[in-house]
């Protein structure tokens, strides 16, 4: 794997490590724990796919506005959302980031722009397509970012949505993380080409395909289409293509189910976006591996803050169970 730095800071290459690695030190946390049957919410993991968050957040600011899919663990963290909330969230406490009523699919942080998770699929995009144009109308320069996979990609409303971003030129970027499965079906056997950053070029929309598990890659490409949007270009779309290396849902391999192959499942992991990009760092003299094993403590040290915290935290009160709802 190839990772072109020249002209990235050195700050922003750390900042890019450790938001990988947060992500996936809170995804084997919650595999580790999940067994014990507390946490009572589906969780869908996102090991494997780390670089593609971190890549395309590291480029907004808290003022921009962020929307996911249930898939949404390293979004929340790539944007800079509670931790402690998060995980309170998944044990359904009054302390989660929706009050315990939301679950692993349902994630919002407002004071960092992630205005919240879709378990629909697809479901994001229209909403953020709303946001880029209420602040259009507002004149404000803030750019919507949607994520969803390549399932998303079936789904009419991605179509609708991109017409409707392109006929007003919405600052809106349309982030699909391509790991080329929708639960357990490929997607070979449901789209005719594999185009999906082209799927828009019929709206003049410009649209890129990015390799998802090298994070400097997608970085430059979130760059260039967000200063684009913000100098009120348009929206963008781009393919991002990664690979989750666990099953659908929940922890562990599912490889047992036949529809994908260990040799394929070894080949991406090979590719490991954390771990090749941990050893550029050491290549390229910008990190040691003692101030490597430093970053690993600080970041598993919040990670166990943040488990305890959710541990301990209550329950939510049964009188509130109809608070904070849309009516």
């Amino acid at each position: 794997m190839m990772f072109d730095i020249e002209g990235i800071s050195k700050e922003v290459l750390l900042r890019l490590y450790r938001i990988m690695l947060k992500i996936r030190q809170v995804e084997l946390k919650i595999e580790e724990l999940y067994p014990q049957d507390e946490m009572k919410t589906p969780v869908h993991l996102c090991i494997g796919q780390e670089a593609v968050a971190a890549g395309v957040c590291a480029n907004l600011t808290v003022d921009d506005y962020v929307f996911s899919n249930h898939r949404g663990h390293g979004h929340y963290i790539a944007t800079g959302g509670d931790l402690k909330a998060m995980i309170a969230e998944l044990y359904c406490k009054r302390t989660g980031c929706s009050k315990g009523k939301g679950g692993s699919m349902h994630l919002v942080d407002t004071s960092v722009g992630l205005l919240g998770s879709s378990s629909i699929v697809g479901g994001c995009i229209p909403i953020a397509a709303g946001t880029a144009l209420g602040a259009t109308l507002q004149k404000e320069n803030k750019v919507s970012v949607a994520f969803f996979g390549d399932g998303g990609v079936d789904e009419g409303v991605f179509y609708e949505s991109l017409n409707f971003a392109a006929l007003k030129r919405l600052p809106v970027i349309f982030v699909c993380e391509n790991n080329f499965y929708a639960v357990c079906s490929p997607q070979s056997k449901r789209q005719l080409k594999d185009d999906i950053h082209r799927r828009a070029e019929c709206l003049s929309v410009p649209g890129y395909r990015a390799d998802g598990n090298n994070v400097i890659e997608v970085y430059r490409v979130a760059n260039n289409v967000v200063n684009n949007a913000r100098k009120g270009n348009g929206p963008s779309l781009i393919e991002c293509r990664t690979y989750r290396w666990r099953g659908h849902v929940g922890p562990g391999s599912d490889i047992k189910l036949g529809y994908r192959a260990q040799q394929e499942l070894d080949k991406w992991m090979e590719r490991c976006p954390v771990r090749n990009f941990e050893l550029l760092l050491i290549d390229r003299d910008m990190m040691t591996r003692e101030e490597i094993d430093i970053v690993h403590q600080e970041v598993q040290k919040e990670i166990e803050d943040a488990f305890e915290f959710a541990q301990a935290s209550p329950l939510p009160d049964e009188d509130e169970l109809f608070t904070d709802l849309y009516q």
